[in-house]
C-alpha cells in the first residue's frame, strides 16, 4: 500500500472533522506505531509531547524536549504515516514568535494537525502546568501560528485547560481563540457532559479532548452531538512498549522481579528523580 501524500493526509483529517462522528487517537511515538495504528484502522494518531519527552530523552514532562528533537520524531513518522498525525507542539516553544517557527518546521515534517496551547509553560518551581498566559498573549499565538502555516489544510487548535478554569473563563477563552482563527479548539480537564455542553454551546468549530479515558465521557454519540471530533485517552500504547521491553529484557537475563507496571517502570528509568533534584537544587528560591 502506498503512502498517503502529507498534503492528502492533511484534508484526510479535515474531512474527519467535517463528518458528525467522534474519533479517538491511537498514541503514535515512531515510525512502527503509526503504521500499525493505521492497518488495525485507526482514523487518526497523535504525537504527544510528553511521550516524545520520554521516547527521545527519558526524560519527564517538565517542557525539556526542545523543538528540533520533537519536530525530528514528527518528522521520522511523518515520512511514512498512512494516516493523519497530530503534534502535541505545546506552548509553541516559546513566545508568538517561537511559535512561528514551530508552525513552519512541524509542517515541513508532515503533520496533519497541531494544538498550541496556552500553559505558561516551562512551569515555576513547585507548581503544576496548570498555570496559564493571558488571554491577549494566547491569542497572539493562535494569530502567528496561522499566519505561519504555509499550507491552509494544515489544521491548527488552540488548546486550554478548562479544568483550572471557571466555565466562563474556559469559554471566553475558547470562544476568543475561534475568533483568531483557530480551526478546532482543545481541551484538557472536562469533568463531564454537563461541564463540556456547557462550554461547547458557545462555540461553532470543532472540539478536541483530552480525558485521559474519564468514565463520564464515553459516550462518542454524544460526544459527537456536542462537536468533539476527536478525543485523546492518554498513550497507552507507549507505556504497554515500556512494559513489554522491561518483561522481555528482564526474562533474557532471567530476572524473576517482573511486578512492576508500565507507571513504576517509567518513573524508575525516566529522569524523573534527577531533574526533580536539580529543580530542588537551582529552581527553589524559598530557602
Amino acid at each position: 500500500m502506498a503512502t498517503p501524500s502529507q498534503h492528502d493526509l492533511r484534508h484526510q483529517f479535515r474531512d474527519l472533522l467535517a463528518r458528525e462522528d467522534c474519533f479517538f487517537t491511537a498514541s503514535t511515538f515512531d515510525p512502527m506505531s503509526a503504521r500499525i495504528a493505521a492497518d488495525l484502522g485507526f482514523e487518526v494518531g497523535i504525537l504527544g509531547g510528553s511521550v516524545a519527552s520520554l521516547q527521545v530523552l527519558a526524560a519527564p514532562d517538565f517542557a525539556l524536549i526542545t523543538l528540533s528533537e520533537f519536530v525530528e520524531q514528527a518528522t521520522r513518522i511523518g515520512r511514512v504515516a498512512r494516516l493523519p498525525i497530530i503534534a502535541d507542539a505545546d506552548h509553541g516553544y516559546g513566545n508568538a514568535l517561537n511559535v512561528m517557527r514551530t508552525i513552519v518546521e512541524l509542517e515541513r515534517a508532515g503533520v496533519a494537525a497541531l494544538t498550541i496551547e496556552d500553559t505558561l509553560l516551562p512551569a515555576k518551581y513547585g507548581r503544576k502546568s496548570t498555570d496559564l498566559v493571558p488571554l491577549e498573549e494566547g491569542v497572539g499565538k493562535i494569530r502567528a501560528a496561522l499566519e505561519a502555516r504555509i499550507d491552509p489544510a494544515m489544521s491548527i487548535f488552540a488548546r486550554t485547560n478548562a479544568g483550572v478554569l471557571s466555565v466562563e473563563d474556559a469559554t471566553t477563552r475558547a470562544m476568543a481563540y475561534e475568533r483568531a482563527g483557530a480551526d478546532g479548539i482543545c481541551m484538557v480537564g472536562i469533568r463531564d457532559f454537563d461541564h463540556l455542553e456547557s462550554i461547547a454551546e458557545h462555540l461553532n468549530i470543532p472540539l478536541m479532548l483530552v480525558t485521559y479515558d474519564n468514565p463520564e465521557l464515553r459516550d462518542r454519540e454524544r460526544l459527537a452531538r456536542a462537536g468533539v471530533r476527536v478525543v485523546v485517552n492518554g498513550h497507552g500504547a507507549y507505556f504497554a512498549a515500556i512494559k513489554a521491553t522491561y518483561d522481555c529484557l528482564r526474562e533474557q537475563r532471567q530476572i524473576a522481579d517482573g511486578q512492576l507496571n508500565a507507571s513504576e517502570l517509567s518513573t524508575r528509568y525516566s529522569t524523573l528523580e534527577e531533574n526533580r533534584e536539580w529543580a530542588r537544587r537551582y529552581m527553589d528560591v524559598s530557602e
